[in-house]
């Protein structure tokens, strides 16, 4: 049984079990990472993008009694409408230690986290597709081939990280500070002979995101683990990498300003996620408590991005 949450219902929420949904962050997850969140007050509205504005050289020299030289710092909006999602986590009767009576909290929070990761998995897939669709990077991407794949001992990732963070700076003012990578990418990366070698001498068992971030010179290196089933799939069917087999170099700033050109964001509605109160469901004996998430994510800055498209497979 599925619902969704009426004006009415929305406020008679869990406040405990609410606030635990907000702290509640599955560890497999990436994809808030590479967006991060940024809250906002209403499930529409526009999207503050970054112009270049910041970069034009101005007319700044001024002689006695002239006019002063003003410059607008103008930017372009796009409209946004949250998406929401919506599913119920079952806590059957039987499992309570009195029927009669609501779940004792770690019950409920099994029951929340169970959903949120069922959502999160979700949103996981829609980050991907969104980062990993070249269409969105208009000249910053490319198509890895050949002896240029990171399998190959021929290839190169320092010099084809170092080219795309170069194409960046030249668009955007700033390096990427983050490298996202797939499970197979990571994988390749620590197995190249190239980076082996410049580890050989460490007394590291095994080579690591933060080993990675020094040698391509950058803040942080994130690893992309999800996999995920098609509705229709059989239970035997072999899971899908969530992140294929690319590489994403991407720039955050630490803090949200509208003048700095941000990759991305995952907008979502300010008190999200929402836990309703359980209410009893005779037909199925069992506890049902609701969980809603309203969300989107967005490109803010593409151009602060830059995909390396199928560095291995």
């Amino acid at each position: 049984m599925t619902r969704n949450m009426n004006s009415a219902q929305a406020r008679v929420i869990d406040p405990i079990l609410s606030q635990h949904a907000r702290g509640y962050t599955n560890a497999g997850m990436i994809g808030h990472l590479i967006l991060p969140y940024v809250d906002i007050a209403q499930r529409g509205g526009r999207v503050i993008r970054f112009n270049k504005d910041s970069f034009r050289r101005a007319a700044t020299r001024r002689a006695p009694g002239a006019e002063t030289t003003r410059v607008s710092f103008g930017y372009a909006s796009d409209p946004i409408a949250l998406i929401q999602d919506s599913l119920e986590g079952l806590v059957p009767a039987e499992t309570a230690e009195e029927a009669r009576q609501v779940p004792g909290i770690d019950l409920g929070r099994h029951a929340v986290e169970t959903v949120q990761d069922i959502i999160a998995l979700g949103r996981e897939v829609e980050i991907a597709d969104l980062v990993r669709d070249p269409s969105n990077y208009g000249t910053n991407t490319e198509a890895v081939a050949g002896t240029d794949k990171w399998t190959d001992e021929a290839s190169n990732p320092k010099q084809q990280i170092d080219d795309a963070q170069g194409t960046i700076r030249r668009k955007i003012g700033r390096r990427a500070n983050q490298l996202t990578l797939s499970a197979d990418a990571f994988r390749a990366a620590c197995d190249h002979p190239r980076i082996r070698e410049q580890f050989k001498y460490t007394s590291a068992d095994s080579i690591t995101v933060e080993m990675l971030a020094r040698y391509f010179n950058i803040e942080r290196v994130i690893v992309g683990d999800a996999v995920v089933l098609d509705d229709d799939a059989s239970d035997d069917a072999e899971a899908r990498d969530v992140w294929g087999g690319d590489a994403i170099l991407s720039y955050t700033p630490p803090t949200r300003n509208y003048m700095v050109p941000a990759f991305g964001y995952t907008y979502r509605l300010k008190g999200s996620p929402v836990v309703e109160q359980p209410y009893h469901e005779r037909n199925r004996k069992s506890w049902v408590y609701p969980v809603t998430e309203d969300w989107q994510p967005v490109l803010a800055g593409a151009e602060g991005g830059y995909l390396l498209q199928g560095v291995v497979g």
